[in-house]
């Protein structure tokens, strides 16, 4: 099955509700091919939330999210093979090794050569000298950089990440963010949530900042983002100001 390919992600007027609940509320932004964007909120601000519309394992409620020519009414498979998501649960086999669980993933997205693209992947992990031990055996870091590599391991178009520095020391942050440092120079389209701004710092292209489901501002390559996220959630009634600078 080949993956379909895509160079803008839109969000258009999105909302979702549950029942009588807003979880998001109107959200609209785009993102192109190369770009890292930032989610930014409290807790119940609806990070999770988009981020599982923009997986199309839910559906807006209303508006529409277009991958391209593609829109996430009719996901497909095709669609869902060009994006890789890495949320709290790792999704990983304890009992397999590194390297059997990355090959396992690399077989379930008929990936052409699953060992060469598991023995690659550990590699960009630095983890190739743990290929053959078992992940049980890992540190919270080094399961989280091989859950990464398993988000990868198809080569996705998009790629989702929620709270993925939560749990890491220093060495497997600065890893992390060199490894999506390094994506978006092959062109893929990285959007993340998370909590930990000074991390953050420096990495994101454009940073939307959301509360209660709704977005409040966006920024264009964020400086001093932690003064700037506590001047835009202490704002009583923001509004959503397209395009400011930092």
């Amino acid at each position: 099955m080949t993956a379909v390919d895509f160079d803008e992600l839109k969000v258009d007027d999105v909302s979702r509700h549950f029942g009588r609940r807003r979880a998001i509320s109107h959200v609209s932004f785009s993102v192109t091919r190369g770009s890292l964007l930032g989610l930014l909120g409290p807790n119940g601000a609806g990070k999770s939330t988009l981020l599982a519309m923009l997986a199309t394992l839910l559906r807006p409620s209303a508006g529409r999210i277009r991958y391209g020519a593609h829109d996430s009414a009719t996901p497909g498979s095709a669609l869902r093979s060009a994006i890789g998501v890495l949320g709290h649960d790792l999704f990983l086999y304890p009992e397999l090794t590194a390297g059997e669980n990355l090959e396992f993933f690399a077989g379930l997205y008929a990936v052409a050569d699953p060992r060469a693209s598991a023995i690659e992947a550990l590699q960009l992990a630095g983890l190739a000298d743990r290929a053959d031990d078992a992940v049980s055996s890992f540190s919270r870091g080094m399961r989280q950089r091989v859950a990464l590599e398993r988000a990868l391991i198809h080569r996705p178009r998009l790629l989702l990440l929620d709270e993925p520095f939560t749990g890491l020391d220093d060495a497997s942050g600065a890893a992390l963010t060199a490894r999506l440092r390094a994506l978006r120079e092959t062109g893929a389209i990285v959007v993340l949530a998370t909590h930990d701004l000074d991390l953050a710092e420096g990495l994101l292209d454009r940073a939307i900042f959301l509360r209660d489901g709704r977005m409040l501002d966006t920024v264009e390559r964020p400086d001093g983002l932690r003064s700037t996220y506590r001047g835009v959630m202490s704002r009583p009634h923001a509004t959503t100001v397209a395009g400011r600078g930092a």
